[in-house]
C-alpha cells in the first residue's frame, strides 16, 4: 500500500500585504522602467556626440543655448531632491501629515521647473527643423520635458488621492516609489544639461 503524501500547510496570514523598496513589486516595475528609459537617454546623448563629431564647427547654425534658464532649472531640480526625500521618509513611517506637506512642496517645485522649462525652449538659439543640431537639441530637451510633465501629473493625482483618501499602506508605497522616479528624472537631467549647454562651448 502506497503511503499518502503528507500535506504541509504554512500560515502566511502574518506577512504584511505591502512592502517598501525591493520588497515591493512596484519598486521592481519602476526600476525596470528607469533602466529602459535611461538607455533611451543614453542613445540621445550618443547621437548628439556623433553629430558633433561629423561637423567642423559646432553648433553649425550659430551660438549655443543661453545658460541662464537651463542653469536655473538645474538648481531647481537639485533642490527639489530635499522635499522629495522627506516625502519618501514620511511615507515609509506612515506619517500622513508629513506626506501631504512634502508632496505639496514637491508639486510647487515641479510647477516652477515646468515654467522655467518653457522659457528654456525660447533660448536654444535654434529651431528644431533648422538642421541636425537643432533636431537633436530639441529632442533631448523635449524627451526630458515629457518625463518631468508626466511625473508632475502623476504626483498631482497622487497628492489628490492622499488628501481625499482613503489612505492605506499601499498608498504610502506609491508615494515612496514616486519619489524614487523623481530622483531618476533629476539625475538624468544632469548629463543632458551638460551636453546641451556645455558641449557647444567646447572646441
Amino acid at each position: 500500500m502506497i503511503p499518502r503524501a503528507r500535506t504541509i500547510a504554512l500560515d502566511v496570514s502574518a506577512i504584511p500585504e505591502h512592502g517598501f523598496g525591493h520588497r515591493s513589486l512596484l519598486w521592481w516595475a519602476t526600476a525596470s522602467m528607469m533602466i529602459i528609459e535611461g538607455m533611451v537617454f543614453a542613445m540621445v546623448i550618443v547621437s548628439y556626440v556623433y553629430l558633433k563629431g561629423r561637423v567642423p564647427h559646432w553648433p553649425p547654425s550659430g551660438p549655443g543655448p543661453d545658460l541662464r534658464w537651463g542653469t536655473l532649472n538645474t538648481i531647481i531640480l537639485l533642490v527639489s531632491c530635499l522635499p522629495n526625500a522627506l516625502a519618501k521618509k514620511a511615507a515609509e513611517r506612515f506619517d500622513l501629515g508629513g506626506v501631504r506637506l512634502w508632496l505639496t512642496i514637491c508639486l510647487v517645485f515641479g510647477l516652477a521647473f515646468n515654467g522655467v522649462r518653457a522659457l528654456e525652449f525660447t533660448t536654444l538659439n535654434v529651431r528644431w527643423d533648422t538642421n541636425a543640431y537643432g533636431s537633436i537639441v530639441w529632442l533631448a530637451l523635449g524627451f526630458h520635458t515629457v518625463h518631468v510633465v508626466t511625473d508632475f501629473l502623476d504626483t498631482s493625482v497622487l497628492t489628490a488621492l492622499i488628501f481625499v483618501g482613503p489612505v492605506d499602506e499601499h498608498r504610502f508605497v506609491d508615494v515612496s516609489e514616486n519619489a524614487l522616479y523623481w530622483y531618476f528624472v533629476v539625475f538624468t537631467w544632469l548629463p543632458i544639461y551638460a551636453v546641451i549647454y556645455f558641449a557647444p562651448r567646447i572646441a
